[in-house]
């Protein structure tokens, strides 16, 4: 970890690792493909994403990124910087979420972007200024989380079959509109969309680690057509199932 504050560009080419320290990334321009522990999201202008401690996390943006990286030094440097508010903010960053800024906040990441960062002063108290205005209580933002755990394993075990809002809307205990809401606020994604992503993250997986023909791929998936599965594989992932799969072998 260099430095606790940085202004950073990300590209196409995807990023996949995890580190030992908690990581709060917030969008400044254009969208960035993020999955952090097979939990997927797009991350939007004035959205911020925690990644705690540990957590494996890929990411990618097709258009081009701008982001405001937070790397929390630890819990020691919590206690020391933060006083009161160091309980709250690791609540925060003990579990992944992606939330999205109010108007003070968002003022106050852009003059952070626009400061010398670089700067170890500034960085360590602008961290600081950033964290504390991000203590909402996390027990209220832990309680506004969807479950995901319950969403993704529904929709893991249900993937052959067709999967409707109303399906996940019940697990949630909301209504369908409802929880089209809640996804755009928490994942910057519809709950389709959601559901997608994780039939080809599936079938992508599949594909490199199976010897499974591509229709039989398809067909566990949700994809009855191979034509619309290939169609659809190509759209996420810009190569063919069949390319995808021999890049898998040759690597």
């Amino acid at each position: 970890m260099s430095q606790i504050l940085s202004v950073r560009h990300y590209r196409q080419d995807v990023i996949a690792h995890s580190h030992e320290h908690a990581q709060v990334v917030i969008s400044l321009s254009g969208t960035l493909d993020f999955e952090v522990d097979g939990q997927g999201c797009l991350l939007r202008q004035q959205h911020l994403l925690v990644v705690p401690v540990g957590a494996h996390h890929t990411c990618g943006s097709e258009q081009g990124s701008q982001c405001l990286v937070l790397d929390v030094p630890g819990h020691d440097w919590l206690g020391e910087s933060l006083g009161s508010h160091a309980d709250a903010s690791r609540r925060l960053l003990d579990n992944t979420g992606h939330l999205s800024l109010d108007a003070k906040q968002h003022q106050l990441v852009t003059w952070l972007a626009a400061s010398p960062v670089s700067d170890p002063i500034i960085a360590r108290q602008g961290a600081i200024l950033l964290l504390a205005s991000l203590n909402t209580d996390s027990e209220s933002v832990t309680a506004k989380r969807l479950p995901f755990a319950a969403l993704n394993a529904y929709i893991d075990q249900n993937l052959a079959y067709p999967l409707q809002v109303m399906d996940l809307a019940r697990i949630a205990g909301l209504s369908c509109a409802r929880l089209h809401a809640r996804f755009l606020s928490e994942c910057g994604q519809t709950p389709m969309d959601y559901i997608r992503q994780r039939r080809l993250n599936s079938a992508l997986a599949l594909l490199r680690h199976s010897a499974l023909p591509i229709g039989e791929v398809a067909n566990r998936v949700g994809y009855a057509s191979q034509s619309a599965f290939s169609a659809a594989i190509l759209r996420e992932f810009g190569a063919s199932p069949s390319i995808l799969r021999r890049e898998s072998g040759d690597n």
